[in-house]
């Protein structure tokens, strides 16, 4: 598959492979160097660092849907800066 870099060296990579990587506007990609060429990869939320979080949810809180919220969109009126 070969990608066109734009003179802002910008690139734009096909639907599919986003789909198929499970990444979304607002995600981050990572591109790892190694021996064989550089690896480029979602970048997951570390989820042992979000432990300390566990105590200031209510219990019965439904898990959070990312596609759904993503889906949904947002006021930005409703966050502070």
């Amino acid at each position: 598959m070969i990608i066109k870099i734009t003179s802002k060296r910008q690139v734009t990579f096909p639907a599919r492979v986003l789909e198929t990587m499970g990444v979304g506007p607002g995600d981050k990609l990572e591109l790892v160097e190694s021996p064989d060429g550089f690896i480029l990869r979602p970048r997951r939320i570390d989820l042992s660092k979000l432990g300390y979080l566990r105590d200031k949810i209510p219990p019965g809180t439904p898990p959070f849907d990312i596609r759904k919220f993503r889906d949904e969109g947002y006021d930005p009126a409703a966050y502070r800066d």
